[in-house]
């Protein structure tokens, strides 16, 4: 039977994100009882003494992240429009529902989504067969390398975005960028890489809330990022706001290098091309891991079921997010870069209102719950954007989500508790893999929902993606029912 999800938190667990010298010791000492190979390169040549860890990798990477997504996008649109003469932002009737639809924004929004489509298509198809390698192999390397060599990527991308605004290239070699980021890792590798550092350095009984926090870096970064990235393209372009992009991932990858001590044993031999990495997370998931010997079928049950919600979360999120943008660009909105770097951040600020939910609702709720009220809180919100077409009905959907990123916490946190500790690597890398199949379906679906539907319905892909999202409802739903009935029926025999 599985240990409870939820237990009083005590105000210090956040503050214990960074492993201690004993903690390290002990994990080493474990190690060395047991015969593993370890290694004394544990320590970063400059060891951070704040109560912090991955946190600020998490932080600078999403900064950056955030920071680009939006104004690629309005590069691209830009570009676009200027190839095909539309000068549709400074038309006065845009706004105007009486006026007929210009059929040549309908092809800008066509070109602008399917270079999405494509750009995302080529980077997270690399990603998904380099990210599980990478979270694998950093079960026997070390969280470090994995937290270094994907910022480098971004970095390089950063460098190919640039080069192309200023010798003007074809958008094409956006794609090249992409895909030399993919190579890398990309985001997704860094969030393997942290996320499993917080299982690594964190106990049952903290783990959700620990997760959540990371979470949370990912919106205030977001927010942050949105403000700054609308105002200062409005000013100054696009070059400039690029220009610290680089640095960012720069910076991320100078901190995890210099202060990020090391959370598991190293293996000086461990290999990175080898078919081990991958045959790791599929046997995770063929057996349910070595936990599953006292749980039985509904145990790696369990395993599937919480991945396939995950899934279907992560997709709705990533996809509907790099359609607002498009949504906010076009008539009737027709949002300039103000409004969308204020909407972005609005969006990005449900990251901080969904950890204090979650602390509070953690107090009298159950995890599962707790999901489910996030869930509720996202198909809501979903739906007043479908039907969205004031500004201040935009805002109202981004106010309806503040609880939207409350599921995820739960589901990787309940993920990581099914699996031993010994197996925490093999799950986040599963959990990575998992994560760029959501970006590749996400990208692929919704960049080609929308074209599709706007004669119809513009704002149908966020109806669609409210109603998929009762799948993982109903599965948390029965999941809680079956748990409840199992305990109750424990509590009678004994």
């Amino acid at each position: 039977m599985d240990e409870p999800d939820t237990a009083a938190i005590l105000p210090g667990d956040v503050l214990d994100a960074a492993p201690t010298d004993d903690q390290l010791s002990d994990t080493l000492g474990h190690k060395e009882e047991a015969g593993e190979p370890t290694s004394s390169s544990v320590r970063p040549p400059f060891p951070c003494c704040l109560p912090v860890s991955v946190e600020p990798v998490m932080f600078l990477s999403m900064f950056s992240l955030a920071l680009q997504a939006p104004l690629s996008t309005q590069y691209l649109w830009d570009r676009i429009s200027e190839d095909l003469g539309y000068n549709g932002s400074k038309r006065s009737e845009c706004g105007n529902s009486s006026m007929p639809p210009d059929p040549l924004q309908k092809e800008v929004e066509t070109l602008t989504a399917h270079w999405n489509l494509y750009i995302s298509l080529g980077g997270f198809s690399v990603g998904l067969l380099v990210v599980p390698l990478l979270g694998s192999w950093s079960d026997l390397a070390g969280r470090r390398p994995v937290l270094i060599f994907p910022n480098l990527g971004m970095a390089l991308q950063a460098v190919v975005y640039l080069v192309v605004m200023y010798l003007k290239l074809p958008v094409v070699y956006f794609l090249v960028g992409r895909l030399l980021s993919g190579l890398s890792g990309d985001f997704n590798a860094i969030l393997a890489g942290c996320f499993a550092y917080v299982a690594d350095t964190s106990d049952r009984r903290s783990r959700t809330f620990r997760v959540a926090v990371l979470e949370a870096c990912l919106g205030l970064s977001g927010m942050l990022a949105s403000i700054i990235g609308g105002q200062w393209r409005r000013a100054q372009g696009y070059i400039n706001p690029f220009w610290l992009v680089l640095a960012t991932n720069l910076a991320s990858a100078l901190y995890a290098y210099l202060f990020v001590r090391e959370s598991v044993p190293q293996v000086p031999t461990a290999r990175l091309f080898s078919t081990h990495h991958h045959k790791a997370v599929w046997h995770l998931y063929s057996t349910g891991g070595s936990s599953n010997e006292s749980g039985g079928g509904f145990h790696r049950c369990k395993l599937w079921l919480y991945t396939l919600c995950f899934f279907v979360v992560v997709t709705v999120h990533f996809g509907s997010r790099e359609l607002y943008v498009l949504y906010e660009l076009s008539s009737p909105l027709c949002w300039g870069s103000e409004l969308i770097g204020f909407g972005s951040a609005a969006l990005n600020l449900a990251y901080l209102s969904s950890l204090l939910g979650l602390k509070i609702m953690q107090c009298c709720l159950e995890d599962s719950w707790v999901a489910l009220v996030g869930l509720a809180s996202n198909i809501i919100g979903l739906i007043v954007f479908s039907v969205a077409d004031t500004t201040e009905l935009m805002f109202t959907g981004y106010g309806l989500s503040f609880l939207f990123m409350a599921s995820t916490p739960v589901f990787r946190s309940k993920l990581s508790k099914l699996v031993d500790p010994s197996e925490q690597g093999a799950l986040f890398a599963s959990v990575a893999c998992v994560e760029s199949l959501c970006f590749l379906v996400g990208s692929g679906v919704f960049n080609s929902l929308y074209p599709a539907t706007l004669h119809f319905m513009k704002g149908f892909p966020f109806l669609f993606a409210a109603i998929i999202l009762l799948i993982p409802v109903g599965i948390i739903g029965t999941l809680q029912y079956l748990d409840q009935r199992r305990n109750h029926g424990d509590s009678t025999v004994s």
